[in-house]
């Protein structure tokens, strides 16, 4: 009853279905390792110490940022050289702009940073200008922005002397020397010219945001595809398994299991039959009830 499982179409069927359950099990468990990452780096990042109350370090001891290292006050020493504007910052549900500068360090080396933020537009307030001679800053250290982050503005088109985003990759087009790959925000603008002080954030990947729930989402669904094709599998074997079945009881023949796939296969054939049917039997009735009326004709 089950030789048709060696026929060329089911050796078909039970390729797909040995390749597809394992590969969405494969995927769902994935996802679902991606999530419990995400969770467990979430518990991590919580019960370490706010980044802002560790001691303080310097810049170079404290790259790559990474989820430990972001956030952390980081030192430099250096000389303030060029100076660029954010433009589309907000800050407390107000619109404003970054005041950004270059910190020349002895290495060479500039590293970006975030003096303060002022509301308006670029233009609109008085910027205060950068303190002279040698100082060293300590500032919240943040990862290279991408185009993904709030406020980052990647479309190009602004004046000169504003950047739409903070990065290295975008700075260094705007100056003759290398840059940092990161930044840092100043948490004491010493009240320079209305200056407000701009929070660090937080590093990416280390809550349980949408992305966390969207791996767990694909988990569930990876898991019902698997389900769902065995499902199907086992459906499509037990109606098979049934037409083979009647056909050796001689419930049905080779010949009506024809006749029944061609009548699914063409209703509109055997509609058309039925039309020219009816319209055969229509003639004859016309045919009978003209030679009524001859014959009595005839016998009038």
């Amino acid at each position: 009853m089950y030789r048709f499982l060696l026929t060329p179409r089911w050796w078909g069927i039970n390729l797909f279905v040995v390749l597809a359950i394992p590969f969405c099990v494969f995927m769902g468990t994935w996802q679902l390792s991606r999530f419990e990452d995400r969770v467990q780096t979430h518990n991590a990042a919580e019960k370490q110490p706010a980044p802002g109350t560790r001691a303080a370090k310097p810049i170079d001891d404290l790259l790559p940022v990474d989820t430990e290292t972001s956030g952390r006050p980081a030192t430099a020493t250096g000389r303030y050289a060029d100076q660029f504007l954010v433009p589309g910052r907000d800050l407390d549900g107000k619109s404003g702009f970054y005041v950004l500068n270059m910190l020349r360090t002895d290495s060479g080396k500039a590293l970006p940073v975030v003096r303060g933020w002022l509301p308006g537009k670029p233009g609109q307030a008085a910027v205060p200008g950068a303190p002279t001679g040698t100082v060293t800053v300590t500032g919240d250290l943040q990862a290279s922005e991408n185009a993904g982050t709030a406020g980052a503005h990647t479309a190009g088109g602004l004046p000169d002397g504003q950047v739409g985003i903070i990065s290295a990759a975008s700075l260094i087009n705007l100056v003759p020397y290398d840059v940092y790959d990161a930044w840092v925000t100043l948490q004491d603008t010493g009240g320079d010219g209305g200056l407000r002080p701009v929070p660090a954030t937080v590093p990416q990947g280390t809550g349980l945001d949408l992305k966390a729930f969207q791996n767990l989402g694909y988990t569930g669904e990876w898991f019902v595809f698997a389900g769902f094709v065995l499902f199907m599998w086992f459906r499509l074997l037990r109606r098979e398994a049934e037409a083979a079945r009647d056909l050796q009881l001689g419930l049905v023949t080779g010949t009506d299991t024809d006749t029944d796939t061609d009548a699914h296969a063409h209703p509109d054939a055997d509609a058309g039959k039925d039309v020219a049917a009816d319209a055969r039997a229509d003639d004859s009735d016309d045919r009978a009830v003209r030679s009524g009326a001859e014959a009595k004709a005839d016998s009038a």
